[in-house]
């Protein structure tokens, strides 16, 4: 394995350039822009249900379209990235995240069609996907330049954007405003947006060359890459597959609450449509805070501590979430399943990413893998809910959750292992 990047030494500069300065406010945006477009999505599931007449069967089985397109989009992303770079990579994702949402709109708000609404999803998932790589590639280069935690707060940006996204959703829900309206309205905005923000990507200095592809040697590391994109490198590396293993989990922690977070309020604990997309807004603030503050726990204690106690607060907020019946405490345990839920992908993809010239191939591996939980997520619970009810079976969260805690210590940089 090629050494770790040398540590900052006490001479190295504390402001950093400011081309790494506008390339963070960029990679933030990016993120919040991404957030906010899957979030609309998310915010108004309720009310497709009632359009489509979905059971909660049916439904976590038409939400499998949106995991297949994310799927998909991991597969080839790697090399995707490896070979445009990731601003370039991006940029056309946000092209298929806009065309998604529009289809969803139509598919639901016009035409009440599921076979459109799956095609919606699928494109949706596709454009996500590969914009997840591609921003989660880029911010662990500017990580890197700047020499200190900063990944979790890419990934705050990204739920800030939720936040936006689940309050747009509720007040849409609240006024009635056509879903075909609302995700227009917000593919434009996350279009345009995004387009501006990968303008100032550090890829731009640091694109891809033939030597990248070809092999040769690593002037930072003194390595020989492996040919091509390296993907396939990766998907033989144990660490990899671990970091994969424990981002899974946590995909599942964090994705189930954003699949079913308000119909399971809904069915469970009698709120109506505006108020439990104002549940999922309480989820994703609360991941926002744990995503904003988590930076410097990691700082100070590490990944293993800070991870081991979050993994412990989404187990309790969970459990806290289903099985109190009070409203008010019902919400407190969504909050802490949020916070919980907050730093596990974030801090999976970082540690992916630890090494730069093997960044984009491992990102890749371990998003794959982490996504697999969005595609077994929905229908696993949509099933699970028609036996014992949408709010008893997100029970099935802690299952998981409790063995994942012996993958934590897999997180630690090279360098501390």
């Amino acid at each position: 394995m090629p050494p770790a990047p040398a540590a900052p030494t006490a001479s190295a500069p504390t402001a950093p350039p400011p081309r790494v300065v506008a390339a963070r406010t960029g990679v933030a945006f990016v993120f919040a822009l991404n957030g906010f477009a899957v979030a609309s999505w998310f915010a108004r599931i309720p009310a497709a249900r009632e359009s489509l007449g979905l059971s909660a069967g049916r439904l976590g089985l038409l939400l499998l379209a949106l995991s297949f397109g994310a799927i998909l989009a991991m597969v080839t992303a790697g090399s995707v990235v490896h070979r445009l770079g990731s601003r370039r990579a991006t940029a056309g994702s946000t092209v298929l995240v806009a065309a998604g949402l529009v289809m969803l709109g139509a598919g639901v708000g016009v035409w009440s069609s599921v076979p459109l609404t799956a095609i919606g999803l699928a494109t949706l998932g596709y454009g996500s996907g590969l914009g997840d790589v591609g921003m989660n590639v880029e911010a662990a280069l500017v990580e890197r330049r700047l020499r200190r935690t900063v990944m979790p707060r890419f990934h705050a940006a990204w739920s800030l954007g939720t936040v936006s996204g689940a309050g747009l959703g509720a007040g849409g829900a609240h006024v009635n405003l056509p879903l075909v309206v609302h995700l227009t309205l917000v593919a434009g905005i996350v279009l345009a947006g995004t387009l501006v923000g990968v303008r100032y990507f550090l890829t731009a200095d640091h694109e891809p060359t033939a030597a990248d592809h070809d092999g040769g040697d690593d002037p930072a590391t003194g390595s020989v890459p492996a040919r091509g994109s390296g993907v396939l490198r990766a998907w033989r590396e144990p660490r990899t597959l671990l970091l994969g293993l424990f981002v899974l989990v946590m995909a599942f922690t964090e994705g189930t609450a954003m699949d079913w977070i308000a119909v399971a309020f809904i069915d469970g604990h009698g709120f109506g449509e505006a108020a439990g997309a104002a549940v999922f807004g309480v989820f994703v603030a609360a991941m926002t805070v744990g995503r904003t503050v988590g930076t410097v726990a990691l700082d100070r204690w590490g990944r293993v501590p800070v991870l081991l106690g979050t993994v412990g607060f989404a187990v309790l907020g969970v459990l806290v979430a289903v099985l109190v019946p009070v409203g008010p405490l019902a919400l407190a345990g969504v909050a802490l399943w949020g916070l919980g839920a907050s730093l596990g992908f974030p801090v999976g993809m970082s540690a992916a990413a630890d090494e730069e010239q093997r960044a984009p191939a491992r990102v890749s591996v371990v998003a794959t893998i982490g996504y697999t939980a969005f595609l077994a997520g929905p229908p696993l619970v949509g099933l699970l809910g028609d036996r014992v009810g949408t709010l008893r079976a997100l029970l099935v969260v802690p299952v998981v959750l409790i063995p994942a805690l012996i993958l934590v210590p897999v997180t630690r940089p090279p360098a501390d292992r």
